[in-house]
């Protein structure tokens, strides 16, 4: 009874793992407004080493089009400039001596649909790994020392785990693409 329990426990775990990270993923995919995550992998040479960009400068978005980054030491503007452009984001920064300003440019139409297509591809993994869980759960369970009648509520536990959690991703990513999609 008990080692079911654990394993139902770990599955659960490892499904809300799954969610976790699509929302992570789906974060990186830019939808338009400027936001300081689509930053978040940039790297810049601090003194020798490469540092990430939140760890040099404060990033904030003053408005829906921009992203300021205002370094903690004037000197590292040009670096911070490199870094960007080294990230290859699509922004063509500048500065006005004072911070680095992007203007994020408006997405056309065949970008939001590609956006939309990376969106679809990071949730349907997710699913693939939430359909991983299951199927190790319940190997997982038919090897646990339990009675047939314990082992099949199991298992119709696991799926019914899947069944909201892949529901769960659907939802998320119907709302990434209404957000991408709107112009």
């Amino acid at each position: 009874m008990e080692e079911i329990e654990i394993i139902i426990d770990t599955v659960k775990e490892e499904m809300n793992s799954a969610i976790d990270h699509l929302k992570r993923e789906l974060v990186n995919i830019r939808a338009g407004k400027a936001s300081p995550m689509m930053l978040k992998g940039v790297m810049v040479d601090y003194y020798g080493s490469q540092t990430p960009l939140d760890q040099v400068a404060n990033i904030n978005t003053p408005d829906a089009q921009t992203i300021s980054v205002q370094p903690w030491e004037k000197t590292m503007i040009q670096e911070i400039e490199k870094g960007i452009m080294i990230a290859n984001l699509g922004f063509n920064p500048s500065n006005n001596g004072e911070s680095v300003i992007i203007n994020v440019p408006p997405l056309t139409e065949e970008r939001r649909i590609t956006l939309a297509k990376s969106a679809k591809a990071e949730t349907e993994n997710g699913k693939v790994s939430i359909r991983n869980s299951r199927k190790d759960a319940n190997n997982e369970i038919k090897k646990a020392d339990a009675s047939d009648d314990m082992k099949k509520n199991a298992e119709a536990s696991v799926q019914d785990l899947t069944d909201i959690h892949i529901k769960k991703m659907d939802e998320i990513f119907k709302q990434k693409e209404v957000e991408i999609m709107t112009v």
